[in-house]
């Protein structure tokens, strides 16, 4: 998946109030077949059988094909879900990861997510962050209201803020993790970057 950097991220919201959003929600167990890591293909297959029906028809009334979600994320646009609690519940599959990193969101926001899912995200360049119930309910009844409003998610700083109302909660997030997200590094593009250190301690 595409790698890029975290440092603020100041997007719209794709509001997706669904509790205990399972990773066959998140992408249907027929995709897993696939031998490709094209992120189209996946980013195509997020959410898909909640956004289609069996004729391949998207389905009006489901958040993603409204007008006002329906466009693709792109810089500042929909970079951000704001899901329901307990995020990609059941089945650990990784491909979960890669549909919502292809389809181009960068944030989750959660008030929990499913431990192996939210690694998996991370692993794929997305940042989970957990909030409060509370908080969670305030941005979806400000998402409900103007579905322009915009939410910012400070990584250095750990925070994220509604803007509308300029409520913000921090979250947490393991340091080296951060460390990769702030550097656009996976694990081995971490252990390049430390090349020489390595070199030198192994001659020793």
């Amino acid at each position: 998946m595409a790698k890029q950097k975290f440092n603020i991220i100041e997007s719209t919201c794709i509001p997706i109030q669904i509790d205990n959003c399972n990773t066959d929600l998140i992408i249907p167990a027929r995709y897993l077949a696939s031998t490709t890591r094209d992120p189209k293909f996946f980013g195509d297959a997020f959410m898909h059988d909640l956004r289609y029906d069996a004729d391949g028809n998207p389905v009006a009334d489901f958040v993603m094909n409204q007008p006002a979600f329906s466009e693709a994320p792109h810089e500042g646009v929909h970079e951000i879900i704001v899901g329901g609690q307990n995020w990609g519940s059941g089945s650990s599959r990784e491909h979960a990861a890669w549909a919502i990193a292809g389809y181009g969101v960068r944030v989750v926001i959660s008030s929990s997510f499913a431990d192996i899912h939210r690694n998996n995200l991370l692993n794929c360049f997305v940042l989970p962050v957990i909030v409060s119930p509370a908080f969670q309910q305030e941005l979806f009844v400000t998402i409900a209201a103007n579905p322009e409003a915009k939410v910012k998610v400070d990584v250095p700083n750990q925070t994220v803020t509604n803007l509308t109302t300029g409520r913000s909660e921090q979250f947490e997030i393991n340091s080296y993790k951060k460390y990769c997200l702030m550097n656009a590094y996976d694990d081995i593009d971490f252990l390049l970057s430390n090349k020489d250190k390595i070199e030198q301690y192994e001659s020793k």
